[in-house]
């Protein structure tokens, strides 16, 4: 029998919802980490990524256009159009390309908050 090791979320306080445009993203700070967080309006849907875009290695992609590929909601990083899964995080552009991170998101009240890895929150 193999062992499953689950790592527990840490949830820190983002911003209000109203901090963050409709269809649009914003940059949010955690700790040295950009994380680019989504309000995905016409799926009354939160996201959360990297906002690193690993091709240009640019924090960019809070500035990305938001959409969907075959119903998969996505971000497209503003440079060079590369789309990645706001779900997983894998290249929707090319099976080849390297994925970007993502992170829970919950909403209490008006207030957003993003999930990180406990072992990474207490570096």
């Amino acid at each position: 029998m193999s062992t499953i090791h689950t790592t527990a979320t840490s949830w820190f306080f983002a911003c209000k919802t109203s901090d963050v445009p409709t269809n649009g993203g914003v940059c949010v700070k955690y700790k040295d980490e950009q994380i680019a967080l989504f309000y995905f309006a016409r799926r009354n849907e939160w996201y959360a990524t990297q906002n690193l875009c690993p091709h240009r290695r640019q924090m960019a992609l809070s500035r990305g256009m938001t959409g969907t590929v075959k119903d998969e909601p996505k971000v497209a990083c503003p440079f060079h159009k590369k789309t990645f899964s706001l779900k997983d995080g894998r290249c929707l552009s090319d099976e080849t390309e390297c994925a970007i991170t993502t992170y829970p998101v919950k909403i209490v009240e008006d207030r957003v908050y993003i999930g990180v890895d406990m072992e990474t929150a207490a570096v």
